[in-house]
C-alpha cells in the first residue's frame, strides 16, 4: 500500500540574494528587468495586480519564498508565514486553480506583520476590501469570495512551476502593475551588469523621442535597402 505524503515538507536551506543585490532591484520597471534577462522571465499575463491597482499600489521587489499550495488549497502559504523574512516576496502556486481562492486579507494581513514585501499567485484572491485595507501588495488572477481547504500536502521552499515559469525561493521577484518577473538566483549578477546597459540605451531613445524622432535610424535604412520591395 502506498503511504500517504506528508501534509507539509519544508526545505531545510533556503538560499537567499545578498542585500546588495536586492537594492539592485529596487524601483526598477518589469520591462527593463526582462530586457536585461533578453525577454525572459516574465510571468504569464493571468497573473496580475489584485484589482488592476487601481486602489493599492502594487509595486515590489524582493527575494522569492516560495509555497507550492496545490489546488484549492492553502495550508503551504500558511505554514511559509513562519519562514518569512523581511523584504520577501511570497509565491504561491495554486495549480493555476481559479474555483475558490488562495488567499484573502487575514493571509496578507499575518504575511505584512512577517515584513512581507508582496505576495503573488496563480489563483484568486478574496476579501478585496481587506486586501487594500491591507495595503499589502498582491498579484493574482482574479477575485472570487469562494472559500478553499486547508488540508494540504503542499511544501514550503522547493521549486515551484507557476505562470509558466519555475521559480525557486531566492530568486529575484521584480513586479509593478506591469506584471511580474523572475530573475533565476545564478544570473542576478549578470541581469544586474545587463540593467546599466538597458538604463542607458532606454534614456538615450527617451531623449531622441522626446526630441521628435518620428521612427528609428534602422527602420529608414532597412525602407532604402534592398531588402524591400514596393509595388504599384
Amino acid at each position: 500500500m502506498i503511504e500517504a505524503p506528508p501534509v507539509l515538507t519544508i526545505k531545510a536551506s533556503m538560499r537567499r540574494p545578498t542585500e546588495q543585490q536586492i537594492a539592485s532591484f529596487q524601483g526598477v520597471s518589469t520591462g527593463f528587468v526582462v530586457d536585461a534577462l533578453y525577454g525572459g522571465g516574465a510571468l504569464s499575463q493571468t497573473i496580475t495586480p489584485i484589482g488592476s491597482g487601481r486602489d493599492l499600489n502594487c509595486v515590489a521587489a524582493g527575494p522569492a519564498l516560495t509555497a507550492d499550495c496545490g489546488a484549492a488549497d492553502v495550508l503551504a502559504a500558511f505554514a511559509a508565514l513562519r519562514y518569512i523574512r523581511p523584504g520577501d516576496v511570497v509565491v504561491s502556486s495554486f495549480a493555476g486553480h481559479t474555483g475558490c481562492a488562495a488567499g484573502g486579507d487575514g493571509l496578507t494581513g499575518m504575511m505584512k506583520n512577517c515584513g512581507a514585501a508582496g505576495f503573488v499567485t496563480d489563483g484568486p484572491m478574496r476579501d478585496y476590501d481587506g486586501i487594500v485595507k491591507v495595503g499589502l501588495p498582491v498579484w493574482c488572477a482574479g477575485i472570487t469570495p469562494a472559500s478553499p481547504h486547508m488540508s494540504g500536502p503542499g511544501s514550503v521552499g522547493t521549486p515551484i512551476q507557476i505562470g509558466g515559469q519555475e521559480i525557486e525561493t531566492g530568486d529575484m521577484i521584480v513586479a509593478d502593475r506591469d506584471g511580474v518577473v523572475v530573475i533565476p538566483f545564478e544570473r542576478l549578477d549578470e541581469v544586474i551588469a545587463n540593467l546599466e546597459k538597458v538604463r542607458a540605451a532606454e534614456q538615450a531613445q527617451d531623449n531622441r523621442v522626446a526630441g521628435g524622432l518620428r521612427y528609428p535610424d534602422w527602420v529608414g535604412e532597412l525602407l532604402e535597402s534592398d531588402r524591400v520591395v514596393i509595388r504599384d
